[in-house]
């Protein structure tokens, strides 16, 4: 019997997807990050290698192929040859194919449909396939100079709008409370020493603070407000950017979308979707989830007549 596989390689957890050849049934498992450039190569490679091995596949199977989403990958010519070869040794014989991350969370929000893809969590990027095949992608720079519209971006605002407020350079308003609040401060200057020592050196832990601009968007806050309602600007300027060159047949064209961002739901899904729409797009729920992407890539690439069987079983198993 055999196998095909997704990987959604991620910078916190890595997600992998598994089918045989009749897409009778999905396996899914997590393991650690497969952020290759922060921890090496060869731990990031063993990791993936032993999350496929843990696997509970039939005695006599065999991967037929492995559909591979990386962060960073497409950014490093040389190192990226350093990791292909590195993978290609822990699978000898087996088929892979490599992309970056955001491919493949395209291919499970969208269902390898034609259309773009927005993912807004930790950082911002955006990819877009169109009829033709053409592929774009946009965003996801650096949180130090990029990623505008992400969780970390928003982050990094709900830090100068508290030091603002207190300032009275700002009205205060619920977003000035609901930070003195969470951290309980009794100085409001105590907000650096915890923002140097807890948060600024951490992505993930900058990103967290979105939430408090959340709490305080649904307290009426009008400083947090404008924050959901920029980030929803800058993610439509990477649905522009794509739209610009590419080649969409289809008006309105898809535009789905995924990462943490959104689960703040209509703080950002009401403006975005105005936004989407006056490009001449129209804003859809994903349909999969990343790993369930790359798996249907995998498909795809290595095994198209079973494709139209796998959606088959993702969208029964939904």
């Amino acid at each position: 019997m055999h196998y095909y596989i997704g990987v959604d390689g991620g910078g916190t957890k890595t997600a992998v997807a598994a089918s045989d050849e009749s897409a009778g049934q999905i396996f899914r498992t997590e393991t650690g990050s497969a952020a290759w450039r922060e921890y090496g190569i060869d731990p990031v490679v063993q990791t993936i290698k032993a999350a496929i091995a843990a696997l509970p596949f039939a005695p006599d199977a065999a991967i037929a192929g492995i559909a591979l989403g990386l962060p960073c990958y497409g950014e490093q010519v040389e190192g990226e040859k350093d990791l292909e070869q590195a993978l290609y040794a822990a699978f000898p014989d087996v088929p892979l194919y490599f992309c970056n991350d955001v491919e493949v969370g395209w291919a499970g929000s969208l269902g390898l449909s034609p259309g773009i893809n927005v993912v807004a969590g930790t950082g911002a990027i955006a990819f877009g396939k169109d009829e033709r095949a053409q592929a774009v992608r946009c965003g996801g720079w650096s949180e130090f100079f990029g990623d505008e519209g992400s969780c970390y971006w928003i982050g990094r605002q709900v830090m100068g709008l508290f030091s603002k407020q207190s300032d009275g350079r700002m009205e205060r308003d619920a977003l000035y409370d609901v930070v003195r609040s969470t951290f309980s401060l009794t100085h409001d200057f105590d907000f650096i020493d915890l923002m140097y020592g807890e948060y600024m050196m951490y992505r993930d832990q900058v990103a967290s603070l979105q939430l408090l601009a959340k709490e305080a968007a649904l307290a009426g806050s009008p400083g947090a407000l404008a924050l959901y309602a920029a980030a929803s600007e800058e993610l439509c300027l990477l649905v522009r950017s794509i739209r610009d060159q590419l080649s969409f047949s289809e008006t309105p064209f898809l535009v789905s979308y995924t990462g943490g961002l959104f689960r703040a739901e209509d703080l950002i899904l009401s403006r975005f979707s105005e936004g989407v729409r006056a490009l001449g797009g129209r804003l859809v729920p994903p349909q999969f989830g990343p790993a369930e992407g790359a798996l249907a890539l995998a498909f795809s690439k290595f095994h198209s007549e079973g494709l139209s069987g796998l959606l088959q079983l993702l969208n029964k198993n939904k």
